[in-house]
């Protein structure tokens, strides 16, 4: 199996921690690099064994990477690439774990194709295995086995830099997948960004003095909704046509909903339920 010499990690929190961990408990990379900006969290993850060093200077961290990966919010990543393409070696390697493709793909692609010519060595990522939790404390080696993590080579990615991607998530035992970065954002609109706009809404409208009285309902259906608020705030706005797009599906599910309650139509209601529940049921526990 192929072992990367030097990776280097650019935001070291749960994706980027999990990353390191994984690399290092699989001893798939010699050195592993994490950079950030904030010495203590870069301290936490060194000593939860997520890194073997870190730097708060992404040239110093880069500098002899030949895989780099950029794990901070979607909005930094494409300066965070460029940044650190002006400092790693010729033949590196760059990816990132953004949730959102198509924004972040077409402007890192800019940014490099004004420094690069050819074909360009950066290839989007994304692996679906997030969680609520944050920072390098919630990291976890196996967090990506048998999860789909989806890349996004667009006609300016190097074969390479596909295949060696491709290789580096399957070597952390995540099921890769391929898709354009519009489709893989159309997608992940209804299946991630949408289900946490809701999650939130729910848990928003839901008054202070009533949550002594909630359960496993509430629990489960607003657990997203502890996500960091910041990075949430960025997702849903660099993929606003498409989560609302899916919102407008969703409002007009809800609106059958109500008027099937406000008319009192117990067979509606059912057949709106039954087909929800067929929905979740076809994707098994």
């Amino acid at each position: 199996m192929h072992r990367f010499r030097n990776v280097a990690i650019i935001g070291v929190g749960l994706i980027g921690g999990s990353i390191g961990l994984g690399l290092r408990e699989r001893k798939l990379a010699g050195r592993v690099v994490g950079i950030g900006r904030n010495a203590d969290s870069l301290a936490k993850a060194r000593r939860m064994g997520c890194v073997h060093e870190t730097t708060t200077s992404v040239a110093e961290g880069v500098a002899k990477a030949d895989l780099v990966v950029v794990c901070t919010p979607v909005e930094q990543i494409p300066a965070f690439i460029a940044q650190a393409a002006e400092h790693a070696p010729a033949g590196a390697v760059f990816t990132d774990a953004g949730s959102t493709k198509a924004t972040v793909v077409a402007q890192t692609e800019a940014l490099l194709h004004a420094r690069l010519d050819g074909l360009l060595p950066f290839i989007g990522s994304h692996p679906i295995a997030g969680s609520e939790k944050t920072g390098a404390e919630a990291a976890r080696g196996d967090l990506f086995e048998k999860r789909t993590v989806v890349i996004t080579p667009t006609a300016s990615t190097d074969d390479h830099a596909t295949a060696t991607i491709e290789h580096f998530w399957r070597s952390l035992k995540g099921r890769v997948t391929r898709l354009s970065p519009a489709r893989h954002d159309e997608i992940l609109a209804r299946t991630s960004h949408l289900p946490h706009l809701i999650a939130s809404a729910l848990a928003a409208a839901t008054p202070a003095d009533m949550l002594p009285l909630t359960a496993g309902g509430w629990s489960d259906t607003t657990r997203i909704a502890a996500g960091d608020a910041e990075m949430w705030r960025q997702i849903l706005l660099a993929n606003s046509v498409q989560t609302l797009k899916g919102l407008d599906d969703f409002e007009r599910v809800l609106a059958r909903l109500r008027q099937a309650v406000e008319a009192g139509d117990g067979q509606r209601l059912a057949e709106i339920l039954a087909e929800g529940k067929a929905r979740r049921d076809a994707l098994g526990s």
